[in-house]
């Protein structure tokens, strides 16, 4: 792969980005939004799956030779390129008419994430980064873009921490975990889905950490954050977007929390290679 051709793909997923922006902005705080509940009582739109249509359609058009995996209509097609689509990441917020949200999509080949882009409509704000091509952010809609660096924080005790939801810790066993982790950092709050991670990018967040994710909520992310110069992996310290948790640093504290959130078994996995399987139709 050159990087002209990678340079060709991000601009591709910029233009997926601005469909999947407007498709979503015309169902935002509408009286009238269709919302169902899907088999795993999470939420879903009629805002969701317009976005996932509309993205695969162009998808079909453009590169009828790649995969695609999408939270709302599964994978199609095979190969070593597969572009991983979440339409509407943060939906529950979405529904209630929060503005924190945003679509989500990657390109990854032979499974690693090599293109990312993380857009949020509703504050006018979008990421982006390539494999060797940096990472980059607009501050308002048409905005001149400026590259992003993460933080050069080096002590747990000055770190900013987000958590996500004390929900997810409990139910992966790891709520000690992370009570010991907030004791250590200087902050911890719970930005939430794709926000926490663009602002670790921006080296406006130090640490972000989660559980019960899939690829679709991080495949994106990772080349943003890793361009940016932080690291990537699960809470235990595994490459990629398919072990079901994920640890998100400045880089410099990565070890530093990996060994606090080791500090004793949790009670249940959470680098479920069965999800991964399921994800993708196996």
């Amino acid at each position: 792969m050159t990087d002209h051709a990678l340079a060709d793909d991000l601009a591709l997923a910029l233009e997926l980005a601005d469909l999947a922006d407007a498709a979503a902005l015309a169902h935002f705080r509408d009286v009238d939004l269709r919302i169902d509940t899907k088999p795993d009582r999470t939420f879903v739109t009629e805002a969701d799956l317009a976005v996932e249509r509309g993205v695969r359609e162009l998808l079909a058009e453009r590169r009828p030779d790649d995969g695609v995996l999408g939270e709302e209509y599964g994978t199609a097609g095979s190969g070593s390129r597969q572009w991983i689509v979440d339409p509407i990441d943060g939906t529950s917020n979405f529904l209630r008419g929060v503005p924190v949200w945003g679509a989500l999509i990657a390109l990854t080949v032979d499974g690693v994430p090599v293109v990312g882009v993380a857009s949020m409509p509703a504050l006018g704000r979008r990421w982006w980064a390539a494999r060797g091509l940096g990472a980059f952010t607009i501050d308002a809609p048409g905005g001149e873009p400026r590259g992003i660096r993460v933080s050069q924080v080096a002590d747990l005790a000055d770190a900013s921490l987000s958590f996500q939801s004390i929900a997810q810790w409990r139910d992966a066993g790891y709520l000690e975990q992370l009570l010991a982790l907030g004791e250590q950092v200087w902050r911890d709050r719970a930005y939430g889905d794709l926000w926490a991670y663009t602002l670790l990018a921006e080296g406006l967040v130090d640490i972000v950490a989660e559980f019960d994710v899939k690829q679709w909520d991080l495949a994106a992310l990772i080349p943003i954050v890793e361009e940016a110069g932080g690291r990537f992996t699960s809470v235990t310290g595994a490459p990629g977007a398919a072990h079901g948790s994920a640890l998100a640093t400045n880089g410099v504290l990565h070890d530093a929390v990996i060994a606090v959130l080791a500090s004793h078994a949790a009670s249940g996995p959470v680098d479920d290679p069965a999800a991964t399987e399921a994800e993708l139709g196996a």
